[in-house]
């Protein structure tokens, strides 16, 4: 039985900071074991330009603490308006790593997203062109398909027809949690990736309902059957180059949670990488989880892999309390006041 492990040190492929006090809060969670990270531009208002994002990367630089070692990498919101030539020249001054396709309504802060692909067309294939990742929450909102299965309808209906009309672009299809999205990702060619969170690989969509009604498990994309649970997990654990590490860790009050109307998201930044272990150490593949975590997304993103390391060891660790925020909020941490067994140390 392996008891220690020591790898390069992770990247988080896929982040939501928010913003103001929320992001001065969650920051140093994921800066602590994260060299670098993917923040995602749902911001109210959306990050929609190169300058917006050249901004935002200011104010999270400035909540940084000081000892502690953090690239963010920005991407800018996709909208029906978006400029090509502004996005390719925020990639070119390296402002810009990647662009967000939310289809409209999708999930949290997406009312600005793209609502029809052929608006978007011209950006796409200067994207392709320039070899800029585009990001992709892959569900469709038409209102009559059931959210159970509107990640299946979304490969069907858009992400195929796109990789055919425009076969040279970058896409990192982000957060799946069906077969069909793990199959559909291998079975593509060397343009399309995918990254796996946590959760999908711990919970199940009974999960949300046992022993009453779990806000604090509800996301967007929603989990699924465990069959589903079981395909994606088993992508993830498998050593296979197009998979990676990608948390969507998102951050809401527990007041916004447990409401009326509760928000969709799962904050999991204090403890990712020990949440991502026990997966891997479960299903006897601890040989392929710095790949997942520290090789894969790089390799993608046309970046050189950390130099820095992260050792794990076999000591339990219990994933912190609610995270209080300056406004007498809180925010609540998956799995919060249970024992985790693995602990993480950056080593330099």
């Amino acid at each position: 039985m392996t008891d220690r492990l020591e790898i390069r040190r992770p990247d988080d492929w896929h982040v939501h900071f928010r913003d103001g006090a929320v992001m001065k809060a969650v920051l140093p969670a994921t800066a602590r074991q994260f060299a670098r990270a993917i923040v995602m531009p749902n911001l109210v208002p959306p990050v929609v330009t190169t300058d917006d994002a050249e901004a935002y990367r200011a104010r999270l630089m400035d909540c940084l603490p000081d000892d502690l070692d953090f690239t963010p990498l920005m991407t800018a919101y996709l909208t029906d308006g978006t400029d090509p030539d502004n996005i390719a020249a925020g990639h070119e001054t390296g402002i810009l790593t990647a662009v967000k396709l939310y289809p409209a309504h999708a999930t949290t802060n997406s009312a600005h997203g793209v609502t029809d692909l052929t608006r978007v067309e011209p950006v796409l294939r200067q994207m392709a062109e320039i070899g800029m990742p585009l990001l992709v929450h892959g569900e469709v909102t038409d209102p009559d398909i059931d959210i159970f299965d509107r990640e299946a309808v979304f490969i069907e209906r858009v992400l195929k027809p796109l990789l055919e009309r425009i076969p040279d672009l970058r896409v990192v299809l982000e957060h799946i949690t069906t077969a069909e999205s793990a199959n559909f990702v291998r079975s593509a060619g060397d343009n399309l990736a995918a990254t796996i969170t946590p959760h999908h690989m711990l919970i199940n969509r009974s999960d949300l309902f046992r022993g009453g009604i779990r806000p604090h498990l509800y996301c967007l994309p929603i989990a699924k059957r465990e069959q589903h649970r079981l395909a994606v997990r088993e992508a993830a654990v498998s050593g296979h180059p197009r998979f990676f590490l990608g948390t969507d860790t998102a951050p809401h009050a527990v007041k916004d949670k447990e409401s009326e109307c509760g928000c969709a998201g799962i904050f999991n930044a204090p403890t990712a990488l020990e949440l991502y272990l026990e997966a891997f150490e479960e299903d006897a593949a601890l040989e392929h989880f710095e790949r997942f975590a520290s090789l894969n997304g790089p390799a993608f993103y046309r970046l050189p892999p950390n130099e820095t390391r992260v050792r794990l060891t076999r000591e339990p660790t219990e994933t912190p309390g609610p995270l209080d925020l300056p406004d007498g909020n809180t925010v609540l941490p998956f799995r919060s006041g249970q024992m985790l067994r693995w602990s993480v140390d950056v080593v330099g």
